[in-house]
């Protein structure tokens, strides 16, 4: 049986540090214009990282031997938190210290990313404290918590977010438990508020299954969907087409190169467009990758360090 979710250290996610507050109306930091990327035919590869312990950077080393393109197309940070003021009652976005040095350093850890091609987006995950998607009382908490979302993709060029919800806990500090129409509320706002920008699902949690209140079916707001449990096929039951889901999933290091070979593949012969890794760190995981972007794209990696 295949181990569900992520191995994930939370210790840094938990660690003190201030609530972020944005302020509204923030400035965005614009970077230099992206490079086009060389040209890649296949499906779209994904890359989350734990900046708990790994260097958004990695992303970029990895291009396919034939031809230069890079290997992922989209970085995800993982992860900021929604967390719950338990003075104001309200969640509130959280980052901790190392999620806060990324977006800080954003000409440093971001940019660079961005002028190779890749667009890189904010994940965001429960933290244990009772706030989730899924919880919130009013449709006018689901439009200021999304307020918050545009405002730091604003903030800091960022290309779009990433909803994970795990580890909410639906009910600490007296929050409600999960609803029919926070979810829908919130990515309906968020859509309003960032027409261009990404929005992504890691298909778990009961925000996942809640997709539709009142007559509004927010599948079509996402632009994707992905399977979150690594080393398995598992497609999204979301109505999106095939070019926007992912049923592979991999942790790289841990999930053997034959299983992301075989996921690669099935990826191709069934037509789907996303290919999901999880937990790239700064070793030269080449041959790792290579397990996949052979059958992706026809060719080895390359690691430049």
């Amino acid at each position: 049986m295949f181990t569900p979710v992520r191995s994930r250290i939370r210790t840094a996610a938990l660690a003190l540090s201030a609530i972020t507050a944005l302020a509204l109306g923030a400035t965005a930091t614009t970077g230099a214009a992206a490079a086009p990327a060389a040209a890649k035919q296949g499906p779209t590869s994904v890359a989350y990282v734990e900046v708990n312990n790994n260097s958004m950077l990695n992303v970029g080393k990895y291009t396919l031997a034939n031809g230069g393109g890079n290997v992922f197309d989209i970085a995800v940070i993982f992860a900021a938190n929604i967390n719950y003021d338990t003075s104001a009652k309200a969640a509130t976005l959280y980052f901790n210290e190392n999620v806060q040095r990324v977006l800080d350093n954003a000409a440093t850890q971001i940019r660079p990313l961005q002028q190779k091609g890749i667009k890189v987006v904010l994940s965001v995950l429960g933290n244990h404290q009772g706030a989730g998607f899924a919880n919130f009382p009013s449709q006018q908490a689901a439009s200021t918590f999304a307020k918050r979302l545009s405002d730091t993709v604003a903030k800091y060029g960022l290309d779009g977010i990433d909803f994970d919800d795990e580890y909410a806990e639906y009910g600490n500090n007296g929050t409600g438990q999960p609803n029919a129409s926070s979810f829908v509320y919130l990515v309906s706002a968020l859509r309003a508020n960032m027409p261009d920008k990404i929005i992504s699902l890691y298909n778990i949690g009961p925000a996942a299954s809640r997709l539709s209140y009142g007559g509004v079916d927010i599948s079509s707001k996402f632009d994707y969907a992905w399977n979150p449990y690594y080393g398995s096929w598992q497609v999204p039951g979301m109505a999106l087409p095939k070019s926007k889901l992912s049923p592979a999933a991999v942790e790289i290091g841990r999930t053997s190169q034959s299983t992301a070979a075989n996921l690669a593949r099935r990826t191709v012969s069934e037509g789907y467009g996303v290919y999901l890794t999880y937990n790239l760190d700064g070793a030269d995981r080449s041959a790792d990758v290579s397990a996949f972007t052979r059958e992706l794209y026809g060719s080895d990696a390359h690691y430049t360090p």
